[in-house]
């Protein structure tokens, strides 16, 4: 199983709607509104990285209101 930390920056005022959204997405299992440089935070996770990297194309990106994201796998040394 991949694990993963989607920073997502979103047009202003959107941030709760696109974290209520992308809740409801497969394979998430958490996501914030923060403030800083991100507006959203998502944890999800997958059962391989091209599993992983086709749910953030497919249906993170998709969310109206989402400008930019930042996958970031976990990784365990």
């Amino acid at each position: 199983m991949v694990h993963a930390y989607i920073l997502i920056q979103t047009e202003v005022g959107k941030s709760s709607s696109v974290a209520k959204e992308i809740e409801q997405i497969p394979g998430v299992t958490q996501a914030e509104d923060v403030t800083g440089p991100y507006d959203v935070i998502v944890r999800a996770e997958a059962a391989t990285v091209d599993d992983l990297g086709k749910m953030v194309m497919a249906r993170v990106q998709s969310v109206d209101g989402i400008t930019r994201t930042l996958t970031c796998p976990v990784v365990h040394f």
